[in-house]
């Protein structure tokens, strides 16, 4: 639970004060706003990643695992998206909070969400 609320903690702070150095992502309202938008923003963020998954197991279902060849390729490249896809969303959603200027600076931004994921992430395999 501590990991998450850091992880919240510090994507508001790049929501308050990182992201409006990015060229084309445009913020505005005080720390208050950008946790709760940190909070839409892991949620969204769930919910992207459960659909990509979903998607992924209807296609290797239906093509008997074929599409295999194709999806574990794009999850490898690809997997820096999910948060830039999140962010527009989120931009979406929150038009007076966030706004974003295309692709680019969402990948950016995209990156910026990742790399507060990895270092936040728990350990899922800790051995005490």
């Amino acid at each position: 639970m501590k990991a998450y609320l850091i992880r919240v903690l510090l994507i508001a702070a790049s929501f308050e004060w990182i992201f409006p150095m990015i060229k084309g992502i445009d913020t505005h309202g005080s720390f208050v706003t950008a946790i709760m938008a940190g909070v839409v923003f892991a949620f969204i963020g769930w919910i992207v990643e459960a659909l990509a998954i979903l998607l992924t197991t209807v296609l290797t279902i239906s093509t008997f695992g074929l599409a295999l060849l194709i999806l574990i390729p794009a999850w490898i490249l690809g997997f820096w998206v999910i948060p830039a896809v999140t962010l527009k969303l989120l931009a979406d959603l929150m038009p007076t909070y966030l706004s974003i200027q295309g692709w680019v600076p969402a990948l950016w931004g995209g990156l910026l969400m990742l790399f507060i994921g990895v270092i936040t992430s728990p350990k899922s395999h800790q051995y005490d």
